[in-house]
């Protein structure tokens, strides 16, 4: 397709280049000769245009257009708009956008044209105009779907600023979703990028008053470096010419002032290593190249927005000082109180002292709010600020009105500027303290990222996987494929599988298990866990966004800006909380200057040197300064923050508050067999002698016969014998596993018999091992005690191996799938807490009744031999008699049920498809993890509920205080520098509330494990 070809379906040339894969195709040609060279903007000449001729070909019929519509005031206008432009003959969908005055239309080009669509918009009272951007919507289905792209926003003060950046991102034609987290100021937005691109969402959060910054899409191949080195332009302009060499990076942003490039690459061409050492090649040591940690931005821009509450309380203190001498001290000391009682000019010296030192705190530290609530107000709500602006500015007006109504008439009056300096004070403090207490709310995504190592020692093999070199390099720029090699006590830099050595591996920061996990050849390593002992050689199997320890840590981020649905009651008070307050503070002002005006209190009540307009004008500012919006914003989404984190301490990852708040109220649950409630693997589950063999010299001779045979119970059998054999080798640094394998007998004669056994000589010795069948064809006696101990074991669903020597029967091996250890606890502990268990598995009855029985549920709670959507069907039933329902499982299978749940709980060791489909995941592979998420969460809705409970106790008894009701019988009242002050720990405390989740310890379960030979 060429630019003409676009320019006709109504793509333009601009003067920069769009980062988004989505339109890396679409648009090459159109943009990349015309770009602005001073932004270092370009497009990789190497970019291939296939998909632009697979265009040409495309039904054109189908188009989108974009209308501006004008003379739209309400809901009404707009609705009247989509339903002219639907009554349209060809019309498939229309939206139009109150705010923007656009609409957005997709029509068949054959039965409708632009100049009707505009004049059916004109028919309905509205002024319509066709703004060209007409775009085949097949176009649009070649690259397919959405961008999910964030942002980090600062100057987000409190619940009604992160809800006026949602409320604005909601209304760009294109954004279909849109979420702002207030305590880590990230905002993650979901749009169309044929509609809306990243640019246009960065300027509308500005428009609103706030500051946007990009910081990652979270694709492999989209990354943000940061180059240190680019002192000048031209170090600038060397940069982008290397980047435009490289074959396979299709399109990136050059920022040399801010030190950062970001980059979109063909991952089959290029990989982000390749870049990074040609940087710091090219540059001779000149140049550093590293990954821009959004993390690492959030936490600094807390530790900054710390440092500024910091120096302007600084401010705040210094000037306080002189202004307390001035007017507590110095009027108790004749020879000041004399000097200060001096007029100069029409003006006593001490309110011209007082004017002079909280003129710079009230517009210097005020700016702070004075923007706050241009923002809010401009977003057409109300904030924290909007009331601290008034409370201040209130004081300080009448302050310096009153310094000139002195010096016009020569009355004097009593001056207030020490109010609004003393609610700065508290105020700041108080911000300060919530900034602190926030930072520790997402520690534990702080303590996550510390996990990952910071380099990595990376292999060069040969042909013959012998090492050739080796070399460090920092773990960020690991590649899949690579072969790494870790010490023992170092971390695991990445996802892999070990292919040569063993050790014990420390998964306790992941798992939350805390006994190290023994690892040899074949086994999965994940990378941030530590290498106890013995060195490994891993093949690295996930980097980056896929790697373990990074879905996690997305996880936990994404749950922590998820809301809750208990905050939705919250957002709308805070919605209405500041209007209300101020037409409150009016009402305070108009009532006691009236009740005095008329009388019905006497003057005598009035402080001395006040008047009726001074009198109420206090309570007026108590009233708006100890009102606390943000106490009611921060009750849940601190404590979820809390929460998530100390659940993935405890290996759960909550992805939502949702989640967490729907696991309080779970009735049934309903469990899955194989991996869930048992081990998913074959094992020796008893063993029981019919001679006088000795058991080593037993199970040697029966591993030994099973060793050639590839059935899973010989399987178990011989991994049985691995373990029974191995050893433990001490070294420095712990203990390592070494197995064993001398057990291992000479075998000959192998045969192996279908659906009977094995038959061979070990030893010279004529070995059977096989089911009942196979001893009968081979006429071995079978004793009565044997059949007994074989009814037995299929009574419990389990496989019986019998073992003959000789042509004698010597012993029979239980193998079955065995119960996780904590399964029986588990159920038993779910039942004491009034909520049902449900066995539904695939398998058969006998062995799903079995399993039932041992677990401990009812076998009126079993369903088996059921497909997957059966078990959604089932789950469907359940909810509709026994409200909400949790379904538990690990494997492919469990994926529609785990979606149909109310909550969903996935395995952490179960298939990807799962662990998708879950809203809660098991990071161990054990059902403890079920009974801490339903306790965590009835512990998280209780403290949010805590929270709530004080943020509104709080301001129905505080704003009452502080208008003055208490002022008729006590002759108490409220300053406003005692308000402000209330107002400032009130959040604080909220916060600090949700920082006791922190010493959650979940409940203690106890096991028996029982080991039985016989």
């Amino acid at each position: 397709m060429s630019c003409k070809t676009l320019q006709m379906i109504g793509y333009k040339p601009r003067d920069y280049v769009k980062l988004s894969e989505y339109d890396v195709d679409e648009r090459s040609n159109t943009l990349g000769s015309n770009v602005e060279p001073l932004t270092y903007q370009r497009y990789s000449s190497n970019f291939q245009d296939e998909h632009f001729q697979k265009n040409d070909e495309l039904d054109l019929t189908r188009t989108k257009t974009e209308l501006k519509v004008l003379g739209m005031t309400c809901a009404a206008c707009s609705n009247a708009v989509e339903k002219a432009l639907l009554g349209l003959n060809g019309v498939h969908f229309a939206s139009v956008a109150l705010l923007q005055n656009k609409a957005v239309v997709e029509y068949d080009s054959a039965l409708v044209k632009v100049e009707h669509i505009v004049k059916a918009v004109e028919d309905a009272g509205f002024t319509a105009e066709a703004l060209g951007r007409e775009v085949s919507s097949s176009i649009f289905s070649v690259n397919g779907s959405t961008a999910t792209d964030q942002f980090r926003i600062t100057g987000l003060r409190c619940a009604a600023c992160a809800a006026s950046v949602e409320g604005l991102l909601g209304t760009l034609h294109g954004v279909s979703a849109a979420s702002v987290g207030l305590p880590t100021g990230i905002g993650k937005v979901t749009y169309d990028p044929q509609l809306v691109d990243r640019v246009e969402i960065m300027n509308a959060i500005k428009g609103a008053g706030y500051e946007a910054e990009f910081i990652g899409r979270g694709r492999k191949n989209n990354v943000v470096l940061t180059i240190a080195g680019m002192a000048s332009d031209e170090d600038g302009k060397a940069v982008q010419n290397l980047l435009c060499e490289m074959k396979g990076l299709k399109i990136f942003f050059l920022d040399p002032m801010r030190e950062k490039a970001e980059l979109t690459f063909d991952p089959e061409l290029l990989n982000l290593r390749t870049i990074v050492d040609r940087i710091e090649s090219f540059g001779r040591g000149r140049f550093k190249a590293c990954l821009a940690d959004a993390h690492d931005t959030y936490v600094s821009d807390g530790k900054v927005e710390a440092i500024i509450l910091l120096r302007l309380l600084r401010l705040c203190l210094i000037m306080s000082v002189p202004v307390l001498f001035l007017g507590v001290i110095c009027p108790r000391l004749a020879r000041f109180h004399d000097f200060l009682s001096f007029r100069y000019g029409p003006f006593f010296v001490v309110d011209w002292f007082k004017w002079v030192l909280v003129t710079p705190v009230q517009f210097v530290v005020g700016k702070r709010f004075y923007l706050g609530a241009y923002r809010s107000l401009k977003n057409l709500s109300a904030n924290m600020d909007v009331l601290v602006a008034l409370g201040t500015t209130s004081a300080y007006v009448y302050s310096f009105f009153a310094l000139i109504y002195a010096a016009i008439t020569g009355l004097w009056l009593v001056t207030y500027f020490e109010t609004s300096l003393m609610l700065f004070n508290f105020i700041l403090f108080g911000k300060y303290l919530e900034v602190v207490a926030k930072g520790k709310t997402s520690e534990a995504i702080g303590k996550l990222l510390k996990l990952a190592p910071t380099s990595a020692i990376l292999l060069s093999l040969n042909i013959d996987d012998n090492c050739l070199s080796e070399r460090e390099i920092a773990a960020e720029f690991v590649e899949q494929g690579d072969i790494l090699k870790v010490y023992p006590g170092s971390r695991v830099p990445a996802d892999g599988l070990v292919i040569q050595g063993s050790s014990h591996i420390d998964e306790s920061m992941i798992t939350g298990e805390a006994v190290p996990v023994a690892k040899g050849v074949g086994d999965k390593v994940i990378g941030g866990t530590v290498n106890r002992n013995g060195v490994l050689h891993v093949k690295v199997s996930h980097v980056g966004s896929e790697a373990a320890l990074a879905q996690i840590v997305r996880l936990v981020e994404n749950a922590q800006m998820a809301k809750a649905p208990v905050q939705r009651i919250a957002d709308f008070i805070a919605s209405i909380f500041v209007p209300i307050i101020i037409l409150l503070a009016s009402v305070t002002w108009i009532f006691w200057y009236l009740a005095g005006k008329f009388g019905l209190y006497p003057l005598s009540w009035l402080p001395h040197g006040t008047n009726l307009f001074v009198f109420s004008l206090m309570f007026s500012i108590s009233v708006m300064v100890i009102a606390c919006p943000c106490a009611l914003g921060l009750a849940t989404p601190t404590a979820v923050m809390v929460a998530t984190g100390v659940g993935a301490e405890n290996g759960i990852l909550i992805k939502g508050g949702d989640a967490l708040e729907r696991a309080k109220s779970i009735r049934s649950i309903v469990f899955d067999k194989t991996g869930t409630l048992t081990r998913g693997r074959p094992s020796i589950v008893s063993i029981h002698l019919f001679s006088d063999i000795k058991l080593t010299d037993f199970l040697e001779l029966t591993a030994s016969a099973e060793a050639a045979s590839e059935h899973p119970l010989a399987k178990a059998i011989v991994q049985y014998m691995n373990c029974e054999s191995s050893v433990d080798d001490e070294t420095t640094d712990g203990r390592t596993m070494a197995k064993n394998f001398d057990w291992l007998r000479k075998i000959s004669d192998f045969e192996s018999i279908p659906g009977k056994g094995v038959r061979c000589r070990v030893d010279g010795k004529v070995i059977l091992v096989g089911n009942k069948k196979l001893m009968l064809d081979e006429s071995v006696d079978i004793p009565s005690k044997a059949e007994e101990h074989l009814t037995l074991v299929e009574q419990k669903a389990g496989s019986e191996v019998l073992v003959a020597i000789d042509g004698k029967l010597h012993g029979v091996l239980g193998i079955a799938d065995p119960l996780n250890i904590d399964a029986s606890v588990v159920v038993h502990r779910l039942k004491k807490m009034g909520i049902s268990s449900y066995l539904v598995t695939g398998d058969n009855w006998t062995t799903a009744k079995a399993v039932a029985v041992e677990a401990g549920i009812d076998i009126g709670n079993v369903v088996a031999e059921v497909l997957p959507w059966e078990k959604v069907e089932f789950i469907k039933k359940l909810q509709e008699n026994n409200g909400l329902v949790a379904m538990v499982g690990d494997g492919i299978n469990d994926s529609p049920a785990l979606a149909a749940a109310d909550v969903g709980m996935a395995i952490g060791t179960g298939t990807d498809i799962a662990i998708e489909s879950a809203d809660i995941v098991l990071m161990r592979n054990s059902l403890e993890g079920v009974v801490t998420t339903i306790d965590l969460s009835k512990k998280t809705l209780a403290r949010i509920h805590l929270n709530y409970a004080f943020a509104i106790g709080y301001n129905l008894l505080a704003v009452p205080v502080a208008a003055g009701v208490l002022y008729p019988a006590l002759r108490f009242s409220l300053p406003p520098w005692a308000a402000g002050a209330a107002m400032a720990f009130s959040s604080v405390s909220v916060v600090c509330s949700s920082l006791f989740l922190k010493n959650y310890r979940k409940p203690h379960l106890f096991n028996l494990i029982q080991v039985k030979v016989q």
